[in-house]
């Protein structure tokens, strides 16, 4: 739970209860897929209980889980499936297929081979904030995000979210925490860890990584200063919760540090636990790392070219 998200503004106003979010989410509930069905994506129950509710309320904080389960069949089985039945044609018939004919042979061959492929599903965490007007989606690649957020935009009507966006961009604010030969220009309640890739924005797009290495050296200095800016950095906040902040303000690979779990319980409330833990570090985090890269970008301003104030 909560290994990489993006963080949206919800709209002024937008409140529902939690009963009229249950019935949103009951018209869209997860299907499995059917048995040439490559697809299937929908709302699951967050504690895994079959029958149970669809939206969990805890510590004030709303809970959601988005099911997307894909059946693939290797391109390879396919094309040989497609293949050996141009040869019988060709064989029988005394002619070859076409393209349109091939193209046609191979949809009926993936139509074939779909009720042999295993499913994949992939469980994706969503975390409505309503007190602080927040929605939270915990997935890593851009085109999982985009396919959660499209998914909770038909399914409650009138929701228009937009990411959360800061004065002073990730990258100027990185750029700033590792380009200072003083170390003393990192970010309060944040310390800059062992991890950071740098990337030149030229056509080569020549690129550097540093892994459980030192970041106040010359190296990294010389680097920025030939061009070459963050794309992400590891950061800690507090020394209670460790993370990779990106240029596109997401925040991957999140690891609770030690103390932050020593209440958390093996019983039937452990999900209640680990909802109510995980949550309650992060409502924190988020607000005091979008201080530390100015604050937020509201309608109409313009994102701050640097660090400066």
């Amino acid at each position: 739970m909560f290994k990489n998200v993006t963080i949206y503004r919800l709209p002024q106003g937008w409140s529902p209860s939690a009963s009229e979010m249950e019935a949103a989410l009951s018209k869209a509930r997860h299907v499995p897929c059917g048995a040439t069905q490559e697809k299937s994506v929908g709302w699951v129950e967050p504690r895994g209980e079959e029958h149970g509710a669809l939206v969990e309320s805890i510590a004030g904080q709303r809970m959601l889980k988005l099911l997307i389960e894909t059946k693939a069949v290797p391109g390879t089985l396919v094309r040989e499936k497609a293949d050996a039945e141009a040869v019988r044609i060709e064989r029988e018939q005394g002619r070859k297929p076409g393209k349109k004919e091939m193209k046609q042979l191979r949809e009926d061959a993936l139509l074939a081979l779909l009720p042999q492929a295993f499913p994949k599903k992939t469980g994706v965490w969503v975390w409505i904030n309503l007190a602080d007007r927040l929605l939270v989606v915990d997935a890593s690649s851009q085109a999982k995000i985009d396919e959660v957020v499209t998914v909770l935009v038909q399914t409650f009507d009138g929701l228009a979210i937009s990411l959360v966006q800061t004065l002073v961009t990730p990258q100027t604010a990185m750029t700033k925490w590792l380009g200072s030969d003083s170390g003393d220009e990192g970010p309060e309640e944040f310390s800059v860890l062992r991890e950071c890739e740098l990337c030149a924005s030229d056509e080569e797009k020549a690129a550097v990584k540093f892994t459980r290495h030192n970041l106040e050296i010359e190296e990294v200095r010389r680097h920025i200063a030939q061009g070459k800016l963050p794309t992400r950095l590891a950061l800690s906040w507090n020394d209670r919760v460790a993370f990779t902040l990106t240029e596109s303000m997401q925040i991957k690979g999140i690891k609770f540090l030690d103390g932050v779990f020593d209440d958390r319980s093996d019983d039937a409330a452990g999900f209640d636990t680990d909802v109510a833990l995980a949550t309650g570090e992060l409502v924190r985090l988020i607000p005091a790392l979008v201080e530390a890269l100015g604050g937020e970008l509201v309608a109409g301003a313009a994102a701050g070219d640097s660090g400066d104030e």
